[in-house]
């Protein structure tokens, strides 16, 4: 039982019941309601020194009121641990809480910080709760546990993405009341079935331009049934080592497959559309996230674990919570449409200014929604880094603070919803490094088809190596490491003499490729490889595979060599044999899962294709 379950929920900040006990280093649960402890002597905020004055930012024992509980040896008077003033983060400009800018030079000061912060009451008005903290002295000390749950990341969608919780999240009641917060949507046989740990993961972050929540009536489109406005593809390697996050631009012409949907009357399909803005994959003619879903993996080729979506209110909540988020911009900005207001330098952002910046179409760039997407990403490192950092890790009202509005700013699908199954995946998520995280976009074209230009097509020749990189997990922050690696493996592959293309003998067997692979290949290898002694054999026999090989007879090592330089097979696809061929005997090349269409390398390009945006999460960058 903690506060929560005895009724005084409304009188007690959850976030407040958790507090550090400095004999052990470890926050303990303090259930000071339950201790029949004597009510505190003197008024809230009464004799409080070092009191910051208003206008000024607040640490969580100034905003507290109340003096820490004592210990028998500390007075009113000594000076408490972590009171000394900061010389970075932030004195508020004279702006409301909710839209506050302030520059990344201004001083943060705070009163003296007690060891142990006392509970403060949540209702506006009240005076301190009828019992405070029990002393030291009058409290059966806890066995010191250790600490065998991690801090983990909780990816959410929209403009903001993602925010650090603890992997504790502390009695059962708080737990219970932050599981209610989460909003939940059945997206049938949509994605993957669940994210598995020893797999790859791929999380789709969508950010509706629905107008719902105070303050919002400015941005988005006024009759907007929730399009997908700002979507991205997290995908997250199968060893963690790195992250490839995918803005798809919502004007992007393509095509939306059919989907079922759930409703209250039933389950209902969503007849596809062809040649549509990518947007409408979500809300238009009841279209539910799931639609979004199958969409990208159209898109893509890569399947969708779950998704995670939020509205215009999670970038002012998130980037409160976590204290503001530090920008740059490359110029002084004056937007009159979104309001954004920012001298040239650094700035740190929260509330309404926040939404203004990952809003803004005007203020950077051309001017257009690509220009828009890299401010966002740009926004979107910047506030990775803070949640790494060790000021939002070490501060327990943060954390708590930061659980709260993310629970409350998610819509996720059933498989993640509870805070469970969150922290399971945010535990996998928090593996990657920044620096390994890089966020790129989708390239592409202006449409061809329009002579105002409005709306952008793929451009195949980058998309498609980009969609084989993420797909084979090479990271766009490792890739000339990698580029290296592969090129020294394929030179020690590839030693010896090659066969000329007209004398490779090949049949070809699709054994776990999608469908119609073999055909495909032997197209390509007869029309653009110059390869005509190639056979379609359809179908293998036997259980599919997961990895391409190539079977080849000693005297064959000629055109294998050939054969793997054409196709980019790794060492492992090749299997010599152990007796020559014999006659017109082929080689034998059978397809596994991992074949992504015919001209893709197996092995996945080592070399970013040219032209590819990218943001690199770990990098401060100032929007130009």
């Amino acid at each position: 039982m903690d506060a929560q379950s005895r009724g005084q929920a409304d009188e007690i900040d959850p976030a407040d019941q958790w507090v550090l006990n400095p004999q052990t280093g470890n926050y303990e649960l303090r259930l000071d309601h339950s201790t029949g402890q004597p009510p505190s002597s003197r008024p809230r905020g009464a004799g409080r020194r070092g009191a910051p004055e208003q206008g000024t930012r607040r640490t969580p024992a100034a905003r507290d009121g109340s003096a820490a509980p004592g210990d028998g040896a500390r007075t009113g008077s000594g000076t408490s641990r972590g009171g000394a003033a900061r010389g970075s983060g932030g004195t508020r400009a004279d702006a409301p809480r909710s839209g506050a800018a302030r520059t990344a030079s201004e001083g943060r000061a705070a009163g003296p910080l007690a060891d142990v912060p006392g509970q403060r009451s949540r209702r506006a008005g009240k005076g301190p709760a009828a019992d405070t903290a029990p002393a030291a002295a009058g409290r059966r000390k806890r066995k010191a546990k250790k600490s065998g749950k991690k801090k983990a990341l909780v990816w959410t969608g929209g403009a903001v993405a993602l925010v650090l919780v603890a992997g504790s999240v502390g009695a059962y009641a708080y737990y219970q009341h932050l599981n209610s917060n989460i909003e939940k949507i059945d997206v049938g046989n949509a994605g993957s079935g669940g994210f598995k740990k020893d797999q790859a993961v791929n999380i789709l972050l969508i950010g509706t331009d629905k107008r719902t929540g105070s303050g919002n009536e400015g941005y988005g489109d006024a009759g907007s049934v929730g399009h997908a406005d700002t979507t991205l593809l997290f995908h997250v390697s199968k060893d963690r080592t790195n992250a490839t996050v995918l803005s798809i631009p919502r004007d992007l012409i393509t095509d939306i497959p059919d989907c079922e949907t759930k409703t209250a009357e039933g389950t209902k399909v969503v007849p596809g559309t062809s040649q549509t803005r990518f947007n409408t994959s979500l809300g238009q003619d009841g279209r539910d996230p799931g639609c979004t879903m199958r969409t990208v993996k159209e898109l893509t080729g890569l399947t969708v674990d779950h998704f995670m979506m939020a509205d215009f209110n999670a970038v002012k909540t998130l980037s409160t919570a976590v204290g503001g988020v530090k920008v740059c911009v490359a110029k002084d900005v004056d937007d009159p449409k979104s309001h954004l207001k920012l001298t040239k330098g650094e700035h740190i952002i929260e509330g309404e200014q926040a939404l203004a910046f990952v809003r803004t179409r005007h203020a950077f760039g051309n001017e257009s929604d690509l220009s828009r997407i890299e401010t966002q990403q740009q926004f979107l490192s910047s506030m990775i880094r803070q949640m790494k950092s060790g000021d939002t890790l070490t501060n327990p009202q943060k954390l708590f603070g930061l659980a709260e509005a993310a629970t409350k700013a998610l819509t996720v699908d059933t498989g993640i919803g509870s805070i469970q199954k969150l922290s399971d995946l945010a535990k996998e998520l928090a593996k990657v490094d920044p620096k390994n995280i890089t966020f790129t976009t989708l390239p592409v074209d202006d449409n061809p088809a329009e002579i105002v230009k409005a709306t952008v097509v793929v451009n195949e020749a980058r998309a498609k190596p980009l969609f084989a990189m993420m797909q084979s997990d090479t990271s766009l922050t490792e890739v000339k490491k990698k580029e290296q690696a592969a090129k020294s493996k394929q030179e020690e592959l590839l030693k010896g003499p090659k066969a000329a293309p007209e004398d490779v003998r090949v049949d070809v067997y699709n054994g776990g490729g999608p469908q119609g692979s073999a055909q495909e290949t032997l197209a390509w290898l007869q029309n653009q490889e110059g390869v005509p002694k190639s056979t379609n054999k359809g179908n293998a026999p036997g259980a599919d595979l997961s990895k391409t090989t190539l079977e080849y007879a000693p005297n064959q090592a000629d055109q294998a060599r050939a054969l793997a330089d054409m196709m980019g097979l790794p060492a492992a696809a090749l299997k010599p044999g152990t007796r020559d061929a014999e006659g017109l005997e082929a080689m034998t090349l059978t397809l596994g899962a991992d074949f992504k269409g015919a001209g893709v390398p197996i092995t996945g390009p080592a070399k970013a294709p040219e032209g590819v945006q990218k943001v690199e999460a770990d990098k401060q960058v100032c929007a130009k």
